[in-house]
């Protein structure tokens, strides 16, 4: 194994892949970033080699199978297709890329090559997203809020691309659709890009998604709340619960009333649950848990919501003109 980019997300792979190492699962042969200084340091904590390219990594270790990409995500398609050309299986962190002709490319060269090529969506291998696909059945509604105080990383994309792709992409799954019509609004507030957004997604089966995303909060919250016949689900990605919330009848009355459950959830680190998948599907050389195509669809999803934001601003725009 390998990491391709080792500032904050790409340590935690290589954490995690060390992790991995002294279970005797796999070997992390080495870390490569073109920040020398970083990769050497994040070498010696996880004791393995430091590169500052992939062509030096490969050329020196050619039984390199596997790497994790965790490059600005412009870099995506570049770094991506040239481990898979060389043979190597990849998980690329979200969004999959930039645009949706580099995604493209991404599936296309993973097919050619035969690779495994999983996207990085973090969140479904959250434990409590996990026992929510299984009590899931008819979506009709969704709202979810997901707040970050500020931070200087991640800031060569928008919010929508660093934080709401992660709920766009649940949703995606859950529903199994893409949206029919999305209307939305953001802001730049301290930064270039969009810093805050809230977006509605409708469905051609009827279900609706109100999506909330902030990289300005003054706290950190990320919930997801969903409402289907007959059953309210609320859900704590940090604290990895869900609760479920049945209309039944009341006994002896022709009423109704509200029975409130915990669901189990077995809890447990979503990203080594990612990397578990990630290797499993290259063990048995079968399709990614996250796949290119899925990645893809929400990357659609997620430019369209920003193309709407950019309409809506401009319509804002010509009103304070008037």
């Amino acid at each position: 194994m390998a990491v391709v980019g080792v500032g904050a997300f790409g340590r935690n792979h290589a954490r995690v892949y060390h992790q991995l190492q002294q279970a005797g699962e796999v070997r992390l042969v080495g870390v490569v970033d073109p920040d020398t200084v970083r990769a050497d340091a994040v070498a010696r904590e996880f004791a393995c080699k430091s590169f500052g390219s992939i062509e030096q990594m490969l050329t020196t270790h050619s039984e390199v199978q596997a790497a994790s990409v965790a490059v600005p995500t412009v870099l995506h398609r570049k770094v991506a297709s040239a481990l898979m050309e060389a043979g190597v299986d990849v998980l690329i962190e979200k969004p999959v890329a930039a645009t949706l002709a580099d995604a493209d490319a991404l599936v296309r060269v993973a097919s050619e090559h035969s690779r495994v090529a999983q996207v990085g969506h973090l969140e479904r291998f959250n434990p409590a997203v996990i026992a929510l696909r299984r009590i899931t059945t008819t979506p009709l509604f969704f709202e979810i809020h997901r707040m970050s105080v500020f931070t200087p990383r991640s800031l060569d994309v928008d919010v929508v691309l660093d934080l709401m792709i992660h709920d766009v992409d649940i949703v995606l799954s859950l529903v199994g659709r893409p949206p029919e019509e999305i209307r939305a609004a953001g802001l730049c507030i301290l930064t270039e890009k969009v810093d805050i957004a809230n977006v509605r997604l409708a469905f051609p089966t009827g279900c609706i998604a109100n999506l909330t995303a902030s990289r300005v909060s003054t706290e950190r919250v990320r919930k997801l709340r969903v409402f289907q016949p007959s059953r309210y689900i609320s859900l704590d990605y940090q604290r990895q619960d869900l609760l479920t919330f049945d209309v039944q009848d009341a006994p002896d009355s022709p009423s109704k009333e509200i029975h409130c459950e915990a669901a189990t959830v077995e809890k447990g680190e979503p990203l080594k649950l990612e990397l578990d998948a990630f290797l499993r599907s290259m063990a048995t050389r079968s399709p990614a848990p996250v796949t290119g195509e899925e990645g893809l669809a929400a990357l659609e999803v997620a430019l369209d919501i920003l193309a709407k934001i950019e309409e809506h601003t401009e319509r804002v725009r010509e009103q304070l003109v008037r």
